[in-house]
């Protein structure tokens, strides 16, 4: 079976985030840049596809950060996603940020609590559970 080759974005928090995966292999670009997203986004797209060596008509989806998070932030990801997918007529999927980081904890714990900052004294949270053929989430969908 062919693996797929996706290229992630998230631009929900204080970081700015770029992944590619081609045949199991990344390439990532994240740090903590505060409002500096859209500043970064493109180009670091650009580096990841170069360090791979393929184009964007390689990629077989795009992936976005859809949130909870920043309002501009999520703003970003979407529309640079759309643009980019529109744009070579590829897939786009929307993928949970909660969702996503609990799915790295489940590793270790069937069930996970994720929290995010949304700042001015709250936060975003789910709790997840992994089910044998089924993951559950208790919070409404992103």
């Amino acid at each position: 079976m062919d693996q797929l080759t996706l290229l992630a974005l998230d631009t929900a928090t204080e970081y700015c985030s770029v992944s590619l995966l081609v045949k199991g292999q990344r390439f990532v670009r994240s740090e903590k840049v505060g409002n500096g997203h859209s500043q970064l986004i493109l180009p670091w797209i650009d580096e990841v596809l170069k360090e791979a060596g393929i184009a964007l008509r390689d990629v077989d989806g795009i992936l976005f950060g859809a949130g909870p998070g920043a309002f501009t932030g999520l703003r970003i990801a979407c529309g640079v996603a759309q643009g980019l997918a529109y744009g070579a007529d590829k897939k786009l999927l929307p993928v949970c940020n909660l969702e996503a980081l609990a799915h790295h904890a489940f590793e270790k714990s069937q069930r996970v609590a994720v929290m995010n900052d949304a700042r001015m004294g709250e936060c975003y949270a789910a709790v997840y559970e992994r089910r044998p053929t089924v993951s559950s989430r208790s919070r409404l969908p992103c």
